[in-house]
């Protein structure tokens, strides 16, 4: 499972104009099955800059870097890109389903 945390980087103000095609490629990775939670960080004291979050799995790191980086927020620098893996330890019953195959 991955965290990928969306920072608005030096070309914000260009947001509006690959607006549409983000939410498009959000839209695919939703789709997919990749992407299980979008949602918006809102600023801060300590993250004056907010951005968004994504929650991801089904994908190998190296897969995941290479979508992440088809988006067009990433590809015209509205914002920088963090991928943290994350192996749960414990889980709600309902996301049982992020839990990794023990073998």
């Amino acid at each position: 499972m991955f965290n990928i945390y969306l920072t608005f980087a030096e070309n914000k103000s260009q947001a509006p104009d690959h607006m549409q095609a983000h939410k498009d490629w959000i839209k695919q990775g939703v789709e997919e099955g990749v992407f299980i939670m979008v949602g918006s960080i809102k600023p801060s004291a300590e993250n004056t800059k907010g951005g968004g979050c994504i929650m991801a799995h089904s994908l190998s790191y190296d897969a995941l870097v290479e979508k992440v980086n088809q988006d067009p927020f990433v590809i015209h620098k509205v914002v920088q890109a963090e991928i943290y893996e994350v192996t749960p330890n414990q889980l709600d019953d309902r996301l049982a389903f992020l839990m990794p195959v023990q073998n």
